[in-house]
């Protein structure tokens, strides 16, 4: 007969191995249905196995948190556009280094092979990427050797690409989601190996969104190159394995794995320019001087201390940073280290800030995708903020089918300094604006563009009246807050520029929503504006020789990877 110590053993043994079951299942089972996820034969599928966000090529986590944005110590240039205002910004990734020579020489090679620029369709493709050389030309300098050499030869490849403007830096981001994704889909089997290599033209790449939207499309749905699981034929496997592999995964991205989806967790978020919150948030890195809840004080620069020179003692007196140090003096005297540059510097020359991130003052100064406005309005949105969204979606055709860019359908644009740029690329899907059937009774946004949002113009009124094009856009003109000139430039059938220049005597302002914000010193620029609260701004189609840019990510998930600690220590 079981004694009551014997009883109590068996059921506190049963209750334990009941509950281990029920948790080793409760992955695989949905917990408002009972039903299985995941199962072979059809259902609900889901990555129930994701653990956390990979960390793309170049990228290095950035801890969200909230900062003091606008804070500077002296407001020399008297711009009053430096008003502090907390924000907070959500955990995020960003570049290591800004994108080298190196870096975009590949952007362009990748260009040169899929858009041949021999080719009529496709020659404005190639030349709208290329970085303008001629912005180290000075009327009374002889730079010709940055000219002819600096963005090609091997002794400039690690340091930052520069004549580059906005637009192009945009259209490099977008590049680059690409080509990351591709090779995520290469790596887990859902591509075949070296497609995007061999096979890939103009009529046959791939495009992250697209494949989200319509997969089969990818490489003109091609079944040999994007149905690689679905097949069972990896390289290198025999098609038992395959066959074996492909049922064991079955159910994680479909009943039989065919396509990679938002629910695998698979492909990554999109490259993107970092915001100018964000910018000056990873700059600052006051996370070094952290302790429990609290920063014990800001720093002026993206390091400790009030001075750009080094006190280690080994480097007392090198300079911290690549800068102007003053009136014709770019690089200290020959045979002292100093910043060991006159113009640019390799990446990675300096000590990285305490985010891990290299040259966030100095070298080059940094696009950043805000608009520019003399205010950030914090009481508007304390929250990511950012100046810039124009909301799209994707265009449907007469047919009701989602509309795909074509090579008979690339939009080109002409700036206005005369460069021709593609907007958009074959196999992208076609975009245009939202309208009421996503804006109707919303309260968080009433309109696709929004950049001039609460910026004292007509459109930030309720009383607002949006007048259309018909009238030649004079009302609409007269309606603008910022009334910076309009020119407009365009290209004949022959390549010929014309050129209209607004010559309007009533224009008060260079402000307008081509206006784009920079940030940080450069090597051509004085001490002052290395401080990461330092904000300038150029029109979004002009390039020069000492602005650059670096790409950032979003992050999903969690706030942080690590344990808290009372200060800045990560376990």
């Amino acid at each position: 007969m079981m004694t009551v110590r014997a009883l109590f053993s068996a059921l506190v043994l049963l209750g334990f191995t009941t509950s281990c079951s029920k948790k080793s299942s409760s992955k695989n089972t949905s917990a408002a249905t009972g039903w299985k996820i995941n199962d072979p034969n059809g259902g609900f599928q889901y990555n129930s196995n994701f653990t956390k966000q990979e960390t793309a090529p170049g990228l290095v986590l950035v801890e969200g948190g909230t900062f003091t944005m606008g804070k500077i110590q002296d407001d020399v240039m008297h711009d009053w556009n430096n008003t502090p205002s907390q924000q907070h910004v959500q955990s995020f990734y960003m570049d290591e280094t800004e994108v080298t020579n190196f870096s975009y020489m590949e952007y362009l090679d990748w260009i040169k092979r899929v858009f041949p620029p021999t080719e009529e369709n496709y020659k404005h493709i190639y030349n709208g990427a290329l970085p303008d050389t001629l912005v180290w030309r000075n009327r009374l300098g002889y730079n010709e050797t940055m000219t002819n050499n600096y963005l090609r030869h091997p002794a400039y490849s690690q340091y930052p690409v520069v004549g580059v403007n906005w637009i192009q830096a945009t259209e490099y981001a977008k590049w680059r989601t690409n080509r990351v994704n591709e090779a995520i889909l290469e790596r887990e089997g859902y591509m075949k190996k070296g497609a995007k290599l061999v096979d890939v033209d103009a009529n046959n790449n791939f495009d992250t969104e697209a494949y989200l939207v319509s997969p089969s499309t990818a490489f003109s749905g091609n079944d040999e190159i994007v149905l690689q699981k679905q097949m069972g034929r990896p390289a290198g496997k025999s098609a038992k394995k395959a066959k074996a592999d492909t049922s064991a995964t079955a159910g994680v991205d479909g009943p039989r794995n065919v396509y990679a989806q938002k629910t695998s967790g698979t492909l990554l978020p999109e490259y993107r320019l970092p915001t100018e919150a964000e910018w000056e948030y990873a700059a600052a890195a006051d996370v070094g001087t952290r302790e429990y809840n609290i920063y014990r004080g800001q720093k002026k620069y993206p390091w400790k201390g009030q001075y750009t020179r080094s006190g280690n003692r080994i480097t007392r007196g090198d300079q911290l940073a690549n800068f102007k140090q003053g009136k014709g003096d770019y690089g200290g005297i020959a045979g002292w280290s100093d910043d060991n540059a006159d113009i640019t510097a390799p990446v990675k020359s300096y000590k990285p800030n305490d985010f891990g991130l290299y040259d966030m003052a100095g070298n080059v100064a940094e696009w950043v995708q805000d608009v520019y406005r003399p205010i950030v309005d914090d009481e508007a949105n304390d929250f990511n903020y950012f100046r810039g969204n124009i909301y799209t979606k994707n265009k449907i055709d007469k047919e009701g089918k989602i509309e795909f860019v074509t090579t008979e359908t690339i939009k080109y644009d002409t700036l206005s300094n005369g460069k021709i740029i593609a907007r958009n690329k074959p196999g992208e899907i076609a975009q245009v604006p939202v309208d009421e059937n996503e804006t109707y009774l919303r309260q968080n946004f009433s309109q696709s563009d929004n950049i001039g949002f609460r910026d004292g113009d007509k459109q930030s009124s309720r009383f607002y009246y949006n007048a259309s094009d018909e009238d030649g856009g004079t009302l609409r003109d007269k309606k603008r807050m910022y009334d910076s000139p309009i020119h407009k430039v365009d290209a004949d059938s022959t390549g010929k520029i014309e050129r209209k220049f607004d010559k309007s005597d009533k224009r008060t302002t260079l402000v307008g929503d081509d206006v784009r914000v920079y940030k940080g010193g450069s090597w051509k620029d004085r001490a002052y504006w290395l401080d990461p609260a330092s904000r300038r701004y150029m029109n979004q189609d002009i390039a020069t020789d000492y602005i650059g840019f670096r790409c950032a990510m979003s992050r999903v998930g969690p706030k942080a990877d690590f344990k808290k600690t009372p200060r800045n220590r990560k376990k």
